[in-house]
């Protein structure tokens, strides 16, 4: 809305409350017309807690929680109560990211619109909302027809892929914590987006794009482990990639609801699950510090990798 030539911005909480709203309307349109066994539902008792905690490391950190499921997925296979396929897992990982990154990147928006005051109380660098949109865009401008690309038209090797996306992530998350604890130590987080990182942005965004495609997760987690490299704020690093990962989760999910490619009963039990991690993750983020938290994502990410490679490659 404009009055008197400026944008009024709306209430503390509107903009999550709009969005839990839109995304209650969708639930409800997978529980009328989405294809899924009522009575498979019960077997899966445990995934509204596996949702919950995805989310909750994937909005804190901005990276991807989808390794959570991993397991998951392994030991319903194991014990004979669903076979789901790699195709069906993304699919899966990319309907419930729709869910608890949306609400996770709604409520790091809300925090940006509201910021000033919140952000001096608590001694913070404030974060530029222009800074906030121009990540937001010039990585959402490629990584999305990348992904839309690498869905649609290209055969890949997944394995290998997968290995060196691991393996770059493994440098990426050693870095994070080097830098957290070295040179940016003591000085001060940057206050404004500096032209060389929006190059860097653009160069990341569309294999980054290709690896969303892939696995669900990836864009995300490249642009949260550069801005937390280049010692931006937590508001900017963080939700700007959830910002991203829930339009490319949305995004590419439509792809997936085309082909069919959605286990319906992991979206209905993981997804409320999500939705709540996903709202409480910014307070966790905000409570761990920035220093606190930089260090347990660069953790989580190298933990997650040689997890997923040796998952993935030796078995």
């Amino acid at each position: 809305m404009i009055i008197s030539g400026r944008f009024r911005r709306p209430g503390p909480g509107r903009l999550v409350m709009a969005g839990g709203a839109v995304l209650l309307l969708f639930y409800g349109g997978i529980l009328l017309f989405a294809t899924y066994d009522p009575m498979l539902l019960a077997q899966l008792w445990f995934l509204p807690g596996t949702g919950l905690l995805a989310a909750v490391i994937a909005n804190t950190s901005g990276t991807g929680g989808g390794v959570v499921f991993v397991p998951v997925f392994n030991a319903l296979r194991e014990h004979g109560i669903m076979t789901v396929s790699p195709l069906q897992v993304t699919g899966a990982s990319m309907a419930i990211q729709s869910f608890g990154m949306t609400v996770g990147g709604l409520r790091w928006t809300d925090r940006l619109l509201h910021q000033p005051v919140a952000a001096a109380s608590a001694g913070q660098v404030p974060v530029r909302p222009r800074d906030y949109a121009m990540v937001i865009g010039v990585v959402l401008a490629l990584a999305l027809p990348a992904m839309w690309a690498m869905q649609r038209l290209t055969v890949v090797d997944g394995h290998l892929i997968l290995l060196g996306y691991k393996i770059f992530s493994i440098f990426l998350g050693l870095a994070l914590i080097i830098t957290t604890w070295t040179i940016n130590s003591s000085r001060p987080e940057r206050a404004r987006l500096e032209k060389v990182d929006i190059g860097v942005l653009l160069l990341i965004a569309i294999p980054g794009g290709a690896l969303t495609a892939l696995f669900s997760v990836g864009i995300g987690e490249l642009v949260a482990l550069y801005l937390f490299i280049r010692h931006y704020p937590v508001l900017l690093c963080t939700g700007t990639a959830c910002v991203i990962s829930s339009a490319s989760a949305l995004v590419g999910s439509i792809w997936h609801i085309e082909a069919g490619t959605i286990a319906w009963e992991i979206v209905l039990l993981a997804g409320p699950g999500a939705v709540l991690g996903g709202f409480l993750a910014r307070s966790i983020a905000l409570w761990l510090g920035a220093k606190r938290l930089k260090t347990l994502d660069g953790t989580w990410i190298v933990l997650s990798a040689v997890y997923l490679i040796v998952l993935n490659w030796f078995y």
